[in-house]
Order: C-alpha cells, then sequence, then structure tokens
C-alpha cells in the first residue's frame, strides 16, 4: 500500500474490485483504491517474491528470517471456556463462533482492565497490556533491517530491546528512535503473533494512539497463517490501520493474489463514500474489524472506512478464508512515506491499550 491510483487493472473475467453494497447510511460514491508493488521474504526461504503495479507509491512486507521470541516473563492465559491458551512452539489457529458485545472509547485516558475470569473468556484472545513486561507466549519479534529494508526501503532496525517495546501502565508503547544502531540511524520494534496466535473469522476491537510525523509509518496489521508455505501476495494480508506522515487519516487496505496477477483494494477515513472522518489520531479512538464469510469491515469509533465483498471468493479472495496473524510496528521512512525524515519527533510512539478478540457473530 498505497497512493490512491485508479482501479487495478485484471485480464480476462478477472474481478479486481470486489463489488462494494450500499449501506442506508452512506452515500454513493466511488471508492478511492490503492495498487502497490510489493516484496516479501518467508522465513523459511532465502528467496523473495517481488510482483509490480502501475502505482507510483509503492508498499512492500517482509518476514523476517530473524523471528525471536519477546523477552519477557509468561503470563498466565484463563483456562476458561472460549480463551485460547497460547504456545512458544505451537500455533493456535481459530474459526470464530458468537461474538461478545464490547464498550467503544476514544478517550485519551487509560481504559481499566478487568482480569476477571468472566470477561476474559468472552474473548477468543487478547492482550490487556497489563504487568510490567509484554508476554512472551503472545508475542514474537521481527529483528534486523530485513531485505531491502523490509520491501519498503526503510531506514529503521527493528529490536527486541525495552527501548523500543515496553509496557507501562497498561499501556503497550512501540518507540521508534533516532540512534545509530547496527548501521541504522533509526530504532523500532515490529511485534507478531506468529506461530503463537491466529484465527479466520470474528471481530477485532482495539484501543490504539498513533504517531505523527514526517517519515512516521505506524501499522497494525495481519499475514496469512500459510505465509512461509505459499509466500506474498498468496497468503493475503489485512491492513487493518496505517498511518503515514502527519496525516490524520487511517488507512484499510486489503492485498492478495487474483490468479496470477496481483490485486489491491482500500480505503481510508479522509473521504469513505463522500464522509470523511475527522480524528486527531494521536490520541487513542476505538478500532474495530470484523471478518465473516461475507464481508470485512473497518471501522474507527464506528465510523466504517473500509469494506471489501469475500463472499463465495468474489474476486479470487480465496486468501481471506484462512487463518491470519497479527504485526504491529512503527516503520521510519521507505517507499511510501518517503524518506524525507523529521529527526526532532523522536522518540515517536505507538500506543496500544489493549487488542481482543471476539469470534463471528
Amino acid at each position: 500500500m498505497v497512493g490512491i491510483a485508479t482501479l487495478f487493472a485484471c485480464s480476462g473475467d478477472k474481478i479486481c474490485e470486489p463489488p462494494i453494497p450500499q449501506l442506508e447510511s452512506s452515500s454513493s460514491s466511488e471508492d478511492s483504491l490503492s495498487s502497490s508493488s510489493r516484496m516479501l521474504s518467508s522465513s523459511s526461504s532465502t528467496t523473495s517474491t517481488q510482483l509490480s503495479s502501475s502505482s507510483n507509491d509503492a508498499r512492500s512486507r517482509s518476514s523476517s528470517s530473524s523471528v525471536i521470541p519477546a523477552s519477557s516473563a509468561n503470563f498466565p492465559s484463563s483456562s476458561s471456556e472460549g480463551t485460547i491458551e497460547s504456545s512458544a512452539t505451537s500455533s493456535s489457529s481459530i474459526d470464530g463462533g458468537s461474538m461478545p458485545a464490547v464498550t467503544s472509547s476514544s478517550s485519551s485516558a487509560k481504559t481499566v482492565s478487568s482480569s476477571s475470569a468472566e470477561q476474559v473468556a468472552q474473548y477468543l484472545w487478547h492482550d490487556e497490556f497489563d504487568g510490567d513486561a509484554i508476554d512472551n507466549s503472545k508475542w514474537i519479534y521481527d529483528i534486523g533491517t530485513g531485505s531491502s529494508g523490509w520491501g519498503n526501503n526503510e531506514k529503521e532496525y527493528y529490536t527486541d530491546r525495552k527501548e523500543n517495546a515496553y509496557i507501562k501502565d497498561g499501556v503497550l508503547h512501540i518507540r521508534a528512535q533516532k540512534e545509530n544502531y547496527k548501521g541504522a540511524q533509526y530504532t523500532s520494534a515490529r511485534m507478531l503473533t506468529k506461530g503463537k496466535f491466529a484465527f479466520k473469522y470474528g471481530t477485532v476491537e482495539a484501543r490504539i494512539a498513533l504517531p505523527t510525523g514526517k517519515g512516521i509509518w505506524p501499522a497494525f496489521w495481519m499475514l496469512g497463517e500459510n505465509f512461509d508455505t505459499v509466500g506474498w501476495p498468496a497468503c493475503g494480508e489485512i491492513d487493518i490501520i496505517e498511518a503515514v506522515n502527519s496525516e490524520n487519516i487511517v488507512y484499510g487496505t486489503n492485498h492478495w493474489a487474483n490468479g496470477a496477477e496481483y490485486a489491491t483494494y482500500g480505503n481510508n477515513t479522509g473521504n469513505y463514500r463522500n464522509q470523511k472522518f475527522e480524528l486527531d489520531i494521536t490520541q487513542f479512538h476505538t478500532y474495530k474489524f470484523t471478518w465473516d464469510e461475507k464481508y470485512i469491515r473497518m471501522f474507527v469509533d464506528d465510523f466504517m472506512y473500509h469494506e471489501i465483498l469475500i463472499e463465495n471468493n468474489t474476486g479470487d479472495t480465496e486468501e481471506f478464508h484462512k487463518p491470519f496473524f497479527f504485526l504491529l510496528n512503527v516503520a521510519v521512512a521507505g517507499n511510501w512515506p518517503g524518506f524525507e525524515v523529521d529527526d526532532s519527533q523522536f522518540p515517536n510512539e505507538m500506543l496500544v491499550d489493549y487488542i481482543r478478540v471476539g469470534s463471528r457473530k
């Protein structure tokens, strides 16, 4: 992703833009689309898959061959029914059932998290980021600069250090810093649930405050659990939240393999069906992602900013009917935000109050 572009062109009878139905609360308009060129390198292979499109901007993802566990103590998981136990050696994949109601809030104050067994049991998986350290039964780290700056020509070096990822007052901090570190000009963190947790269908709610600044690029996103075996884009990618530079806009995007071609479809809060949602992304907002056999939808404070039809694999979207895992990261510079960086912004942080996964309705 991303850069707003024209519809990705497909040949023959391929459908690159799944039909978007009208909603009663939305006026009809041509939805913004994005095309990009990507490169992802499998953690089980030394080769990379490179794809290109006609977009002027580029967005790439890679899964590092240097993935290590978080360097913190395990926190016990509830054994209540509906909660998924995580393991450092095996991945838990889930197909959701019924979804509990979740209260949302856009206040900048920290939400008080309850650890009661009754509340914990309503989620398939969750992290409240309470305690003193990141839970390594739930998260691992990508380390280094990746291939070609994680495929995006990014400038940061991702670490597992507390200087770049830590918990304070019940909030996860992913901190990008200006420092010379192992040949890079900047450091940051990229956290994954790969090998720990993946799921198919459900509702995700996350309360997040995003950094802004020239050259900054935070993201909360997902990759298909089968990434190591099928590569990208065949594994599929779901970008729940992305932001660049000093924009007060968040982007939601899907990427997948459209037959032998590459397809992408995305929207944003700046203009979705002739509506604009004004928000200060540096403050906490509640982001919600709903996913079932028919639709993938994304919301911020109940405003929908992205929707894609995946029913019956419309547009070759079979990737989105398989389990996915989470990623959180803050990149510095790259093909999308550009290569000019305002060093006065550092340290700059992405704050995550909680992530909660409920089963689908």
